[in-house]
């Protein structure tokens, strides 16, 4: 199958890809419509295929568009897997139930928008919010020089983050200002103060799909960090050297941890992988983001900054905001031949390694 084939340009696009290969494989589709139009107008929605008996032992979840615009490489990865007749070989031999979820967060897709509508970094959301939140100081200082009042920044004001770098190192730098702030409603990497929409989706589908199961495996597709085409293993769960052991297993001792500082990912809080183990108790779990990289991290950050500045600027003039935009696509997904292949290669290795080690 030809790479590019899989991927689309939009989310509309996306979606009709998605919803057609389900068809053709006879798999029927669940739709959790979002209560908002996407940006021409279109219906929104978390679509969700599942593959497999409603009471099979292992469940494999593979999920795109946590991050909005991120879902341009993930849709294509899961059009990919409908697609391929091997993989659902594969599975069906296996045993293993998959569900493959399109678009948990919709609006940021169709938007080209990392966060939710609420202006939320889904994946900083799953918090306990009847208790105090997590305080990050270091970003405090930094908030009106990474979301500033003008854009282009003014030099002073890049100043700011480049003396940061400087003093502290561009390593220290990208941990505050990604390792997720609850203070600042417009700034990056903010966790809310309350359930999103798409916090409150995932939870229901994982009560309705995943509590029969005994084996919970989740694959979580990412961009925007790491050497651009390569496929990061990141362990996605709780600081649990069993479950860490269990997921190199399965995927390799390459799997990095957030938790031994081995991943190229900062220490973060409010993680969507909690849901798993919160609303699965019954299930031995084990998950990665596979986090695809594509332009260097400071990169992403500007593209970030720019795109916060637009939603809190949207008289900006037209000129303006489509270069912004293209900028923030840009960040999250390459569009070339290349990159796609090598997605997709690293994809379905992995999600092939996650079948064998719950069929175990």
């Amino acid at each position: 199958m030809i790479a590019e084939a899989a991927f689309s340009q939009s989310y509309v696009q996306a979606r009709e890809k998605f919803l057609a290969a389900a068809l053709v494989t006879g798999l029927p589709v669940q739709s959790d419509v979002h209560p908002l139009k996407g940006r021409d107008g279109e219906t929104l929605a978390m679509d969700v295929v599942r593959e497999g008996a409603d009471d099979a032992h292992s469940l494999l979840l593979v999920t795109s568009a946590c991050h909005g615009v991120e879902g341009f490489c993930g849709s294509g990865v899961q059009v990919a897997l409908l697609r391929d007749a091997a993989w659902h070989r594969k599975v069906r031999e296996s045993g293993v139930a998959v569900l493959y979820v399109h678009a948990l967060n919709p609006h940021g897709f169709s938007w080209w928008r990392r966060v939710t509508q609420e202006g939320v970094d889904l994946n900083r959301n799953f918090q306990d919010f009847s208790q105090p939140l997590p305080t990050n100081a270091e970003y405090d200082a930094l908030a009106d020089a990474l979301v500033p009042a003008e854009w282009p920044p003014r030099p002073e004001v890049q100043q700011v983050l480049l003396h940061h770098m400087q003093t502290h190192g561009p390593n220290a730098t990208q941990a505050v200002i990604t390792r997720g702030q609850y203070a600042h409603p417009q700034g990056l990497f903010f966790g809310g103060h309350g359930p999103t929409w798409s916090n409150l989706a995932v939870r229901g589908l994982l009560r309705a799909q995943a509590t029969h199961c005994r084996r919970l495996a989740w694959i979580d597709l990412h961009t925007g960090l790491g050497p651009s085409g390569h496929g990061e293993r990141i362990y996605a769960g709780s600081n649990d050297d069993a479950a860490l052991a269990r997921a190199r297993g399965w995927w390799g001792d390459a799997v990095t941890s957030i938790y031994d500082g081995s991943s190229s990912s900062a220490l973060l809080t409010g993680l969507m992988w909690s849901a798993a183990e919160q609303e699965c108790a019954q299930a031995e779990y084990t998950g990665i983001a596979l986090e695809y990289g594509t332009v260097p991290m400071m990169e992403v950050i500007e593209a970030l900054r720019g795109d916060h500045w637009l939603a809190a600027h949207p008289q900006a003039g037209a000129a303006l905001a489509t270069t912004i935009k293209q900028r923030i696509r840009d960040a999250f997904y390459t569009d070339t031949a290349v990159w796609k292949r090598r997605v997709l290669e690293q994809a379905f290795e992995a999600a092939e390694q996650a079948v064998r080690g719950l069929s175990r």
